[in-house]
């Protein structure tokens, strides 16, 4: 008799659990379905073809919707992808609840307005590509608490302001695109704790002040770009820890000064353009010893002195 009465309350347990679990996920996938329905109320009257309104609805799971991505595990909403697609609107605080997102992709559209604060709820997330749209106002501090983001672009918007220092709390971004916009301001000092950091461009700003010296750093650097700012002051030497380094572009900018002499220590360096500056002096030879190199482009400076192996750009 013991036994039965176990293993009946075991029963009653293990039923109850599944149906508080099964609740759960009710509760969960309607949190969902409901964040990305405010979105399409965003966007539902100038969405050209009226996709939205036919492929995101309530008869069908949101797992099945257009441009939706749900994980295996739990179902969750984990990708967003709406890229391309012609859409206007601007991002409703609701899209914050879609916690276990981990990849939004709204490039090439024309979404206004300011990013909500809601949207540093979204703590899972690696990858988030808002570039080539309208967006307005100054970049939020709470992009800071995005920890786990690897992938950042914001470009061609018409942010303000100052680039946030808590960027460079996003410990493990190896993309920062944020070119095209009308920030001002110097380049915060912390972008130099971002370790794994591989392409960082924020070309065509009104950036002041000098280049950071602990970018030169970042041993993972493939890629700067930083050109078309008012960026101003020396280069330090920035070889040293800069062997993965391909592309270097400094050109129009404010900058003065020697073109430092360890250029050779970028040995992989196949694009180095540092034109339509103000630098003087010679050009150094180690330029020359650059085997992987490309294309140079060292025009309207101040400089004396020619490199043999390579036909000078401007």
């Amino acid at each position: 008799m013991d036994k039965v009465n176990y293993f009946f309350h075991l029963g009653i347990l293990l039923h109850n659990f599944l149906l508080a679990c099964f609740s759960m996920t009710t509760t969960n996938i309607t949190t969902d379905q409901s964040a990305l329905l405010a979105l399409r109320e965003h966007i539902i009257t100038s969405e050209p073809h009226q996709i939205f309104a036919k492929n995101w609805s309530v008869k069908t799971s949101a797992c099945e919707w257009l441009g939706v991505t749900c994980g295996c595990r739990h179902r969750r909403v984990t990708g967003l992808n709406i890229s391309n697609m012609g859409l206007t609107g601007t991002i409703p605080p609701q899209l914050g609840n879609l916690s276990f997102l981990i990849s939004l992709d709204m490039m090439g559209n024309n979404f206004h307005g300011e990013l909500p604060n809601d949207l540093a709820r979204l703590r899972r997330l690696r990858i988030l590509n808002l570039g080539v749209n309208n967006f307005t106002g100054e970049l939020p501090s709470w992009l800071g608490s995005l920890q786990k983001l690897q992938y950042l672009s914001l470009r061609n918007n018409s942010f303000t302001g100052f680039i946030p220092p808590s960027i460079s709390n996003i410990s493990n971004l190896e993309v920062l695109w944020l070119s095209f916009n009308s920030f001002q301001g110097s380049i915060p000092n912390g972008i130099g704790n971002l370790h794994y950091l591989k392409r960082l461009i924020i070309e065509a700003n009104f950036v002041t002040g000098s280049v950071p010296s602990d970018i030169f750093n970042i041993s993972s650097l493939e890629l700067i770009s930083l050109r078309s700012n008012s960026l101003s002051g020396s280069l330090p030497d920035m070889c040293l820890r800069l062997q993965q380094l391909s592309w270097l572009s400094l050109s129009y900018n404010n900058l003065i000064g020697q073109i430092p002499s360890n250029m050779s220590k970028c040995g992989r360096v196949q694009v180095l353009s540092l034109s339509i500056n103000h630098f003087s002096g010679s050009i150094p030879k180690e330029i020359g010893e650059l085997k992987q190199l490309e294309e140079l482009y060292l025009g309207v400076n101040s400089l004396t002195g020619r490199i043999l192996k390579f036909c000078l750009w401007v």
